[in-house]
């Protein structure tokens, strides 16, 4: 028999649970939306060798650009897992949602890394990787939204935002996983070896979510939902697109911001080194496991120094406003680099800059709504926004790049996000529900 990990107030003791307990709590609710996190955004890492598999054209751009717009589809399913998993984690609790994601994670992963090639069962091949990735959105697009919602009220508010760094740790270490299994595979095997079959090593290592995370979620304990009655349960979103519009939509151009650069810089990095740098496939991963290092290291130092802070808000924008302000520059240092260091400088700016905001802006948007519709708003926030600017970053700048022959097109659609997100965050007003 599982034994609950302590989150809340014990009502028939209560204790409340000490420090341990928490960060018990915490740690493993972050972990496995890592491990998910990992499942969902390895395919970007080899996008080339995955285009090649199941898209083959004369043009290896064509190919790359059809697997960057498979790898998109994954997000255009996260809204809608958002709305069906957050309104259940609203409904029934954090903990039975979060369970669930795990298996629907792990068919999605299955079905990718064990998937046979296009030579070998024809256009049957794209059709089952398109309907793995739509799985794969369908579960991860609940679950971060509903992770960050049950970590957020796991404790006292003024430990608020150290405790939801650590599912941007999670997040990091997602990439930094994937970009060091990446950069292993690289160096290990030779190149028909990873085109044929070792791609697929990574998908078939992340199958490990379904046994771990049940396990470990399944010993989660529930929050009590305050201000929740029975009438309200059976409907969060009606009274979230009724009452919070406003904040879902500044949340979701807040968030932009954050996604964009990430999805742009850290996931695309080893596509562009090699397809449009013409560098060896070594570098981009590099780049991608120094970004991710630093999205694992920096969100819990911001997230110590917000808690001191009487508002997130100024640290938001300041984290905001750098980051728009690096996008150009950085590509320019990316573009006109002769060596592997100006790219490693610039990647590592962006990626400060990103992980400072994402922690700030990530407890804006929990705090501003209540606790009764916090995990939907959040997931359909988050999933929204990566949806419609993450998701698409890769297809675009990929399209922006084939279409002009300029490698710093990049920037022409990072740059305007990463303004607009800032925009939003100056007009987002902060202000802290009840938990």
């Amino acid at each position: 028999m599982l034994t609950p990990l302590a989150t809340t107030l014990d009502p028939s003791t209560g204790n409340q649970p000490g420090p341990r307990e928490r960060l018990k709590a915490t740690i493993a609710a972050s972990l496995v939306t890592g491990l998910e996190m990992f499942d969902f955004t390895v395919f970007s890492f080899f996008a080339v060798m995955i285009g090649d598999q199941f898209f083959p054209a004369s043009d290896p751009m064509t190919s790359l650009l059809w697997a960057v717009g498979t790898f998109g589809v994954g997000f255009f399913m996260r809204p809608v897992g958002a709305m069906v998993i957050g309104a259940y984690a609203d409904r029934v609790g954090r903990r039975a949602a979060l369970a669930r994601t795990c298996w629907m994670m792990a068919l999605g992963t299955g079905a990718l890394g064990l998937c046979p090639s296009f030579a070998s069962i024809g256009v049957l091949a794209p059709l089952i990787v398109v309907c793995a990735r739509s799985l794969q959105g369908f579960a991860v697009g609940g679950d971060i939204g509903v992770a960050a919602t049950f970590v957020l009220e796991a404790g006292p508010e003024s430990r608020r935002a150290s405790r939801v760094s650590w599912q941007l740790v999670g997040q990091g270490s997602a990439a930094l996983l994937g970009a060091s299994l990446g950069l292993l595979i690289t160096r290990t095997l030779s190149p028909d070896a990873l085109a044929s079959w070792g791609w697929r090593i990574p998908f078939l290592l992340g199958l490990l979510i379904a046994p771990l995370g049940l396990y470990v979620r399944l010993r989660l304990r529930d929050a009590p939902i305050p201000g929740r009655d029975t009438r309200q349960a059976r409907m969060p979103l009606a009274e979230l697109c009724r009452e919070h519009g406003a904040t879902i939509l500044l949340a979701v151009l807040m968030i932009m911001g954050q996604t964009v650069p990430a999805y742009t810089i850290v996931y695309f990095m080893p596509s562009y080194a090699t397809r449009v740098m013409h560098m060896p496939a070594i570098v981009g991963f590099m780049a991608s496991a120094l970004s991710a290092l630093l999205l694992v290291v920096i969100p819990p130092l911001a997230g110590r120094i917000i808690d001191r802070l009487r508002r997130r808000k100024p640290w938001a924008m300041c984290a905001s406003g750098c980051t728009a302000l690096l996008v150009y520059p950085v590509f320019m240092m990316i573009t006109h680099a002769s060596s592997v260091l100006p790219i490693l400088c610039g990647v590592a700016l962006i990626s400060t800059s990103v992980a400072c905001s994402a922690c700030a802006n990530t407890v804006l948007v929990l705090e501003a709504l209540p606790a009764r519709v916090r995990a939907s708003g959040m997931a359909v926030a988050h999933a929204s926004s990566v949806a419609l600017f993450g998701g698409t970053a890769q297809f675009i700048v990929t399209a922006l790049i084939k279409w002009t022959g300029n490698p710093l097109s990049a920037a022409w659609y990072v740059a305007p996000a990463c303004g607009v997100s800032f925009c939003a965050v100056m007009l987002f007003r902060e202000r802290r529900e009840a938990s």
